[in-house]
């Protein structure tokens, strides 16, 4: 994009004085001047040049036969991507002249010009006249202010501003490099967890370094450790790794409560958008309880569920795992996926930019996960013990005929079944949220610890019944 100014070239003086008119001798006043040339036409308009940035995105995934407790591998759903991998737009703006008109001749233009240079003339020895006396009598050449700062150093800033809340959250937030073994890998976020080490982040931030990989986390005022992964949880998308040879001023962040967030409160997001490390943007809470299925579009990719929070705080590849902070600096959210026009997937020629819909995995949720990973190294899902079909619909998720490799759509003794559940019902709420699909029920299960009591709303032939039970558990991602 030019940053050049451009405008209208001046017109070249006349090479000789024009003939005065000759003005009648019987007016005591000179006639008006008659024939005069007619105002310029308007400089020609710029081209348009429309940008080119915007891509399809991609539909749901038409599956059946997953179990609502996450079994794996479910399928991956293309859309929204991971907020670091898609593919967006491309450059813009174009240079432009524009022409000076032609005069167009005139009968009497000739008085018209002299008086106009004449005018010139006399204006232009009136404000060198005048400039030169005030260059002479003035000792300043500036006409700028400056503001006082009445002896003070530095600008105090409310802490409580965006400007205070970046200042004390920064310094906890780490920019993270993974690679492979095959030499692939990527950039995300992570924050401080607690003193000793454990940095949170996003599980596709570091899925290419788990199994021999390398492993790095750089914090803004530039100091780089080495890192390993604890434990990774690919349903809720959460990991946790581990500093080696850790500072002991670590500072972690204040963990909020996200089950207390509402629509339209403030949200600062922290993360490295396309590398660019410890960038600050800002929104609000757009939405509560997206349901989202989520992975980075490879072939062996397993999806993700949550039920997430919605902001429109701009949010890029390589913001994933950063913290998504309410107005007071408290993490509400691990920023985790976007809404993308784009259709390709991670690792693509381009990438996915946003359009102000992203997705964060909230902190209630995260936090227990994050506990686990540190405690045992393996997540520990809720279940019901039923196998959900996965269509996109609207009219809830069904339990299906038949269960994922020949076992039995209802688990024999599992939750389900003790509280009555058939294949072919529907479920249509979990407790007084409403179901819409399988991937809705999981990732709301998913916000339940195992034990939890629920209560299930499901049709059978037609009829609304309920049912209560009592979650169980399922250790691991396998």
């Amino acid at each position: 994009m030019s940053t050049e100014n451009e405008g209208n070239t001046v017109p070249p003086a006349p090479s000789a004085p024009p003939v005065p008119v000759d003005t009648p001798a019987a007016s005591p006043h000179p006639a008006a001047p008659q024939g005069g040339p007619s105002a310029p036409p308007p400089p020609d308009a710029p081209p348009h040049v429309p940008g080119a940035h915007g891509e399809a995105g991609a539909p749901a995934p038409q599956v059946h036969g997953s179990p609502a407790d996450g079994s794996w591998p479910p399928p991956s759903p293309a859309a929204p991507a991971y907020g670091d991998g898609g593919a967006g737009g491309s450059g813009w703006g174009a240079a432009y002249q524009q022409h000076q008109p032609a005069p167009k001749p005139g009968g009497r233009r000739g008085g018209l010009v002299a008086a106009v240079l004449v005018a010139a003339l006399v204006a232009g020895g009136l404000g060198g006249g005048l400039g030169y006396t005030l260059a002479r009598n003035d000792d300043s050449s500036s006409t700028t202010v400056s503001a006082s700062d009445n002896g003070a150093s530095q600008i105090k800033r409310d802490p409580n501003s965006v400007a205070g809340v970046a200042a004390k959250a920064l310094p906890s937030t780490v920019t993270i490099e993974a690679e492979g073994t095959g030499g692939r890998g990527g950039t995300g976020t992570g924050f401080v967890f607690d003193t000793q080490g454990h940095i949170v982040t996003n599980n596709h931030v570091v899925a290419e370094a788990v199994d021999g990989g390398k492993l790095s986390a750089t914090f803004p005022d530039g100091r780089k450790y080495d890192a390993e992964v604890v434990g990774h949880a690919q349903g809720y998308d959460v990991a946790v790794i581990r500093l080696k040879n850790a500072p002991s001023d670590l500072k972690p962040l204040a963990l909020g409560d996200s089950d207390k967030v509402a629509v339209g409160d403030e949200t600062i997001a922290i993360g490295a958008p396309f590398g660019l490390s410890n960038t600050v943007t800002t929104g609000i809470i757009s939405a509560k309880n997206r349901p989202v299925a989520s992975s980075d579009g490879g072939s062996d990719s397993k999806a993700s569920y949550m039920s997430a929070l919605q902001t429109d705080a701009s949010i890029n590849p390589g913001n994933s795992g950063g913290p998504l902070l309410d107005a007071r600096g408290a993490v509400i959210g691990i920023n985790s996926a976007i809404q993308s026009s784009s259709s390709g997937g991670l690792g693509g020629a381009s990438q996915s930019g946003s359009i102000g819909l992203g997705f964060a995995i909230p902190i209630n949720q995260a936090k227990y996960v994050a506990q686990q990973l540190i405690k045992t190294g393996k997540p520990v899902y809720a279940k019901i013990g039923a196998s959900v079909s996965l269509q996109d619909t609207t009219n809830g998720a069904k339990i299906t005929d038949q269960g994922v490799s020949g076992s039995a759509p209802v688990e024999p003794g599992g939750p389900a079944a003790d509280a009555g559940l058939k294949p072919g019902d529907v479920i249509i709420k979990l407790d007084d949220r409403v179901i819409d699909s399988g991937p809705t029920l999981i990732g709301e299960i998913w916000t339940h610890k195992p034990g939890d009591k629920v209560t299930v709303t499901y049709k059978r032939d037609g009829q609304e019944r309920t049912a209560d039970l009592t979650l169980g558990s399922r250790v691991g991602d396998s």
